[in-house]
């Protein structure tokens, strides 16, 4: 089977969370779009289906051979099998190892090449925790089990698309870690997660530090050590980038059309433009790995989970975009975004 055309898979998230409801909803509202699988828990979605007064036969497949695409049941590939619910709107080890089996499910099958891309519903960390996981969200999940390198979080909606140069860590430790080595990667990254969106020749715009970029020096150096000289050898690469700009203007600039991504410098500084702007419309896209990721911008929501009230829109997106990412890589047969 040709990546274009394998199904894509969604990870249920955490079944204590709104992940089986919105996931739920999606696939009520695409009749015309259910070339894909769920991976998770059987239980936990029919009773999301059940819960929203939908009647959709739940099909329990343990192989992508015995999905059926046409007949309005949903495939559910088995990656644990609860006989119990576990409990809703709060943190449980169940509840996280259920997801992180999913998780795992997913990756083994993407890197098998049975699918053609996965799009992940949301994980709570402190249920990975308890449950005895040591990684501290999807992105270096999946880095990790998936062999990949270099990876990078790329944040988008039709506005502002980031990349982060650092992810999930404290901000002393993003300033250490912050170093040439990872600034070239997120510059390499953004290029070619643009390129993969459609971009012919991105214009990547790199975010600096501290204050005003530094100010010339005045407010810290690491602009002067570290960021431009990573800006100069992308540009020797042949990468339309530039910077380092202030941080307060650059997205900005971004929104208004100078540039087409931003590389940021650490998770709020990059996440918290994309996010203001709604966080239906932001799509959450793990470049570097060996197959297509993307996830909605948002979290499990346990303060209203049962109420009917969960939006799908950004899961709905993050399937758009998944969709396009993996048309793409199979037209460029590159290894990797």
């Amino acid at each position: 089977m040709k990546t274009h055309d394998m199904p894509l898979a969604v990870t249920m998230g955490d079944p204590s969370g709104i992940g089986p409801e919105i996931v739920a909803k999606m696939f009520l509202h695409r009749s015309d779009n259910r070339h894909w699988i769920v991976i998770g828990d059987a239980l936990v979605m029919r009773c999301a289906f059940e819960a929203l007064g939908a009647d959709v036969e739940i099909r329990p497949i343990t192989s992508l051979d015995q999905a059926v695409f046409d007949d309005g049941s949903i495939n559910v590939f088995c990656s644990s099998t609860l006989s119990v619910l576990p409990p809703v709107s709060e943190v449980s080890a169940i509840s996280g190892k259920v997801a992180f089996d999913a998780i795992i499910a997913a990756i083994k099958l993407a890197k098998d090449g049975q699918i053609g891309g996965i799009v992940t519903a949301p994980i709570h960390k402190e249920a990975l925790s308890a449950a005895g996981v040591k990684y501290p969200g999807h992105t270096e999940i999946l880095a990790d089990y998936s062999g990949a390198p270099k990876v990078a979080m790329m944040l988008a909606n039709e506005d502002i698309r980031t990349v982060l140069v650092t992810i999930h860590c404290s901000l002393s430790q993003a300033i250490a870690k912050g170093d040439f080595a990872a600034q070239m990667d997120a510059i390499r990254l953004a290029h070619t997660g643009a390129e993969a969106l459609g971009i012919a020749k991105p214009r990547v715009a790199v975010a600096g530090l501290n204050p005003h970029a530094g100010e010339g020096g005045l407010f810290g150096d690491e602009e002067i050590k570290v960021i431009r000289p990573a800006v100069e050898a992308a540009r020797d690469e042949g990468i339309d980038a530039s910077g380092p700009w202030p941080g307060d203007t650059v997205f900005m600039q971004a929104r208004t059309g100078r540039f087409d991504v931003v590389v940021a410098q650490y998770h709020d500084q990059g996440l918290i433009p994309v996010k203001y702007m709604g966080l239906d419309r932001g799509v959450n896209i793990t470049l570097g790995l060996p197959f297509v990721r993307t996830s909605p911008d948002h979290g499990t929501a346990f303060d209203i989970v049962g109420s009917g009230r969960a939006d799908p829109t950004s899961l709905e997106t993050a399937f758009d975009y998944a969709v396009t990412l993996k048309t793409a890589l199979f037209k460029s047969k590159a290894p990797k975004l």
